[in-house]
């Protein structure tokens, strides 16, 4: 059907020069999300998109089918935080997952949070909580309509009453409690002039570390942090596991790089009542340190320093100087180290990503030597739970055809079993008929990049299936195997294929991987994507009428190039909030973050 697109007001006195180039921005009064003028071309958009989405004659079915679906017991791994356990249940069609808490595994689960009854219109969200120590103090984020803003309140555990503490002006933050139960560390940025309620387009600079102290008002709160000379840095904390130390790990951007500072939380005979003695291990972003856990001034780390699918360190902090450190579990000469947890003292929980597909392994924090491989399918662990004071481990298993299988593993026992503590279903879903496989396809420049493959496995290679190719390639974020209700109805329903191409860009094979898709090398993200296109229609899978290419935010921008560049290649296009003006996207709320992976219009040569 003919689409009467509406007209767009040019203002052809908008242009700026990049380097000696001129480039006209005639569309420039869109970046104000408040005009209305934008208002009104917005609606416009609607009164030419949801007509037509209104005239297709099964979208009552596909809705009726994707709600039958979706209504299946959803849960989270169970954690333990002082004598309690807690997890999150969803009956099936409820906006968010309830909090619940029990006194042991096998006692009566109660609500201890239903997210869903914190605002009469259902538009505030969980965003981050946390517990005290010792459990008995539960700090959790709300945030409103999606926003990245949060407000911070908490709760009294035992009696599952609001404390009166409140905290603004909160984005991006730690969370993080002092061992003496009192307080808590948080990020917070300072007052702007406008409005602040995720519509904005302003940018968030200035972050700042506070110190909360229960029963307090906010504008008592201590100063520990501030990098004015450096506005666009982030720091994230934690305080350690035996209370002692906050290791801060501040950032700039998003690269998986950053800073190694911490504080003797002991040392401070005053308290803490302001700057915090931050004593500086790694002062560069040459390389990214997370804590796993220390004894006493022995602290592990998980890095990519030299090694871009990562290993675990020690620094003693007696002797902190790069030449004393010493490597606890070399880099893997394939597989990716994804995370690490400490638990049951002693022991060491590593998760590996071998060709984007996770693997489990216990090892000894003393020797490093590996205990145990716990059995996987093909797939992803999507859940965890475990800490260093825990004698148990739960973990939860996903892929495209499991809806989440959750094991729990008793450490205490001499023979390390993994039982099935909780297995999700879907009614009217088998698996049995469709299967999951993973294809390597070559690239324009020959590189091999891995893709899975899900569909029935009745399908015919007739060039006629009709295919849902999603990507992201960007950020060092890997798009490791997931359960989607809408693709399988794709597939169960429209003989549908769902792509999924493991692209440069991602951190699917380390750093290595990320940085052959980022800066100056970012058209190699667009020219996998191509290929894998390129690939299943060589292959008889489909044809490009067929094939539908879906991503969002870097993932949008993605499919935006790649419809530009091939249009040849794809019959349908769904870029969700993808960042399209490369020219521009720094100057608004947090992109300039995304600097390190595309680089910055304003520097001489863009990057």
């Amino acid at each position: 059907m003919a689409l009467d697109y509406p007209k767009v007001r040019r203002d052809a006195s908008v242009s700026d020069d990049y380097n000696g180039t001129k480039i006209d921005d005639p569309y420039r009064w869109l970046e104000d999300p408040d005009s209305e003028e934008t208002k009104a071309f917005v609606e416009d958009q609607n009164n030419i998109t949801m007509p037509f989405i209104n005239r297709c004659p099964i979208r009552t079915k596909i809705h009726d089918r994707i709600k039958e679906m979706w209504d299946f017991a959803k849960y989270s791994c169970p954690y333990k935080r002082g004598d309690r356990y807690f997890y999150y249940h969803n009956t099936g069609l409820q906006n968010q997952s309830v909090l619940y808490v029990q006194d042991s595994l096998d006692g009566e689960a109660r609500v201890f949070l239903d997210p869903n009854k914190l605002a009469d219109d259902g538009t505030i969200s969980l965003s981050g909580t946390r517990f005290s120590e010792n459990g008995q103090h539960f700090a959790y984020g709300m945030s409103k309509s999606g926003s990245d803003w949060v407000t911070i309140k908490f709760k009294d555990v035992a009696s599952g009453e609001d404390l009166p503490d409140v905290l603004e002006r909160v984005k991006f933050s730690s969370m993080a409690w002092t061992h003496d139960h009192l307080g808590m560390f948080y990020n917070r940025y300072p007052d702007q002039d406008g409005k602040s309620d995720g519509t904005e387009t302003t940018s968030n600079l200035n972050q700042k570390l506070y110190y909360h102290l229960l029963k307090a008002d906010q504008s008592q709160d201590v100063l520990c942090a501030a990098f004015p000379d450096n506005p666009k840095w982030t720091c994230g904390v934690e305080v350690s596991d035996c209370g002692r130390y906050l290791i801060a790990t501040p950032t700039e951007g998003c690269d998986p790089v950053n800073r190694l500072f911490y504080c003797d939380l002991e040392a401070l005979s005053d308290g803490i009542t302001g700057l915090l003695p931050f004593v500086k291990v790694v002062d560069n972003f040459d390389a990214e340190y997370e804590y796993i856990t220390n004894e006493g001034t022995v602290f592990t780390f998980k890095t990519n320093l030299k090694s871009p699918r990562y290993k675990l360190i020690n620094i003693d902090l007696t002797s902190p100087q790069m030449e004393n450190w010493t490597t606890l579990i070399e880099e893997d000469e394939k597989d990716v180290l994804d995370w690490a947890a400490c638990v049951h003292g002693n022991r060491l929980v590593l998760c590996y990503m071998h060709h984007v597909k996770n693997v489990l392994y216990l090892h000894d924090l003393n020797t490093g030597e590996r205990m145990k491989t716990f059995p996987l399918d093909v797939g992803t662990v999507v859940g965890y739970s475990g800490k260093k004071k825990d004698t148990e481990i739960f973990y939860q298993f996903s892929s495209f055809l499991t809806p989440g299988v959750i094991y729990r593993c008793d450490l205490t026992k001499n023979t390390l079993e993994p039982l099935v503590f909780r297995e999700i279903t879907v009614q009217g879903f088998n698996s049995s008929k469709f299967q999951t496989e993973q294809v390597f396809y070559e690239s324009k420049d020959g590189t091999k990049i891995p893709m899975f493959l899900v569909h029935r496995k009745d399908m015919k290679l007739d060039s006629s299936n009709p295919v849902f190719l999603y990507g992201y390639g960007g950020f060092n974020i890997s798009i490791t195997p997931y359960f989607s209700v809408s693709r399988l109805i794709f597939m169960q329903h429209f003989g549908g294929i769902l792509a999924v191409p493991n692209i440069r860009g991602g951190g699917e094979y380390g750093e290595t991987w990320h940085k052959a898709g980022m800066l100056s090398k970012k058209q190699n993200v667009f020219d996998d994507f191509h290929a894998a296109a390129e690939y299943l229609m060589k292959s008889n899978y489909t044809a490009a009428s067929k094939i539908t290419i879906n991503g969002g935010s870097n993932g949008g921008l993605l499919v935006g190039a790649c419809c530009n560049q091939r249009p040849d290649l794809f019959g349908c296009v769904v870029a969700q909030v993808g960042v399209m003006d490369m020219l521009r996207f720094h100057k608004f709320t947090i992109g300039h973050a995304w600097t390190t992976d595309f680089g910055c219009a304003e520097k001489k040569g863009g990057i």
